[in-house]
């Protein structure tokens, strides 16, 4: 696909986002079981729901724009995804693994985040404001997401893996 404007930017990114959501929908299980803190399994299991609900809003987004899902592979999910199978296979207490499938958790929703706040922002500048609604949605969605799995790691595992260090 050649992009020459920005509605063009605009449908690459949701291509791109879609296929990271479809990815993340394989991932986030894998990461729910790898989980031994009750907590933070139950958030990857809760965000599966909410990440089932983003692919739905972006095929919504894409339809209103007459674009199909495209056929790429986001590339930088597909990293963060490997990442997150090496660190689930690390040699490592239970605590400190939480914390480090945390810390990959947060990256993929960071990723996330300046993806959706990007393509809502060419939304709106494009006015398709329905387009933009739904990506806000989604972007409220991933804050929440990272806000939540901030308060798991500072209110209990990161505290776990310091003192399974100490031990």
């Amino acid at each position: 696909m050649k992009i020459n404007t920005l509605r063009d930017a605009l449908v690459h990114d949701l291509q791109d986002l879609y296929s990271a959501e479809n990815q993340l929908t394989k991932a986030l299980p894998k990461m729910a079981k790898a989980s031994t803190h009750e907590e933070l399994s139950t958030a990857f299991e809760e965000h599966l729901g909410e990440t089932r609900g983003h692919v739905e809003r972006l095929e919504k987004a894409l339809k209103l724009l007459d674009a199909t899902t495209g056929r790429e592979k986001c590339k930088a999910m597909e990293g963060l995804i490997e990442e997150g199978k090496k660190v689930i296979g690390e040699d490592a207490t239970d605590a400190v693994r939480d914390a480090l499938i945390i810390s990959i958790a947060q990256k993929v929703e960071h990723y996330e985040i300046a993806g959706y706040g990007t393509a809502r922002t060419f939304a709106e500048l494009l006015g398709e404001k329905n387009v933009a609604e739904l990506l806000q949605d989604t972007l409220d969605e991933e804050i929440q997401a990272d806000d939540k799995l901030t308060a798991i790691a500072e209110g209990v595992v990161n505290n776990e893996a310091e003192m399974a260090e100490a031990k």
